[in-house]
């Protein structure tokens, strides 16, 4: 299943000692092994529940980065975002009381397609689109012709160049209903780690992804919400780097109790 993105919004120890704003590492021996990555991730309390996570973004050719969280170090880790590149914070507030969490990066690497602008009829679907066969929703793969694929390379040879031709093609949208748009495209990626939906709606800057969907999938159907009545999509196909130092604090007591 797809996994629909939402942006959301003890003492710190890293693997270096990198001084980053707002945030003051302190590493342990444990964690002073050094991943293959630029990325140095420090975190600090800034209330008993409240946890601000900053980075240094030096790592040429990412196309994001995701910031995952676990309460044991060895994980599972759960996405708590898909960063656009520039990006060197994150705020995790809220948290259990006296509860460890444990924090990584993950950059990720690939090209996105060409964009469409989609345009959306007012109001809401009605009541016998919502009914009607909704297979155009699933994610699935869709046989085409045979095209040459790329492998996806992280930070490979040849600088981002090196993955251009694996960037989907065709990329097209079907409005479907006032708050349903089909997506298709064709997928010229091999090896790929997933593909990532992207909206860039009427009025912002930048793209952020709306949807995560599995390697070689290329038809989905997308529920909009309210403000992407009128978008710009691409679709990315990717795959992760290497993952950035983690860091562990532990959250106090609720001020609240």
């Amino acid at each position: 299943m797809p996994l629909r993105l939402r942006l959301r919004a003890t003492v710190a120890t890293a693997l270096t000692a990198l001084t980053l704003a707002g945030c003051s590492p302190s590493p342990s021996p444990e964690e002073r092994r050094e991943p293959d990555t630029s990325a140095r991730l420090a975190a600090t309390l800034d209330s008993p529940v409240d946890i601000t996570l900053c980075w240094k973004d030096d790592e040429p050719g990412v196309a994001g980065r995701t910031v995952e969280f676990a309460t044991e170090k060895a994980g599972p880790y759960t996405v708590l975002e898909f960063m656009p590149p520039g990006r060197t914070t994150y705020r995790h507030p809220d948290l259990m009381p006296e509860t460890p969490f444990y924090y990584r990066l993950r950059p990720y690497f690939g090209p996105a397609s060409t964009a469409v602008e989609v345009s959306l009829p007012p109001g809401e679907p009605s009541e016998q689109e919502l009914t009607d066969n909704q297979e155009w929703m699933t994610p699935r793969t869709v046989e085409s012709a045979k095209v040459r694929a790329t492998p996806l390379t992280a930070r490979g040879a040849g600088g981002t160049d090196a993955n251009a031709a694996g960037a989907p093609t065709d990329f097209a949208a079907t409005v479907k209903h006032a708050t349903g748009i089909h997506f298709t495209w064709s997928d010229r990626a091999a090896g790929e780690d997933g593909h990532l939906l992207e909206v860039r709606q009427a009025g912002s800057e930048g793209y952020r992804p709306v949807a995560l969907l599995d390697p070689d999938i290329n038809s989905f159907g997308l529920i909009t919400l309210p403000e992407e009545k009128r978008a710009s999509y691409r679709v990315r196909a990717f795959v992760y780097g290497e993952q950035s130092n983690v860091v562990h604090l532990t959250t106090g007591s609720d001020p609240g109790t």
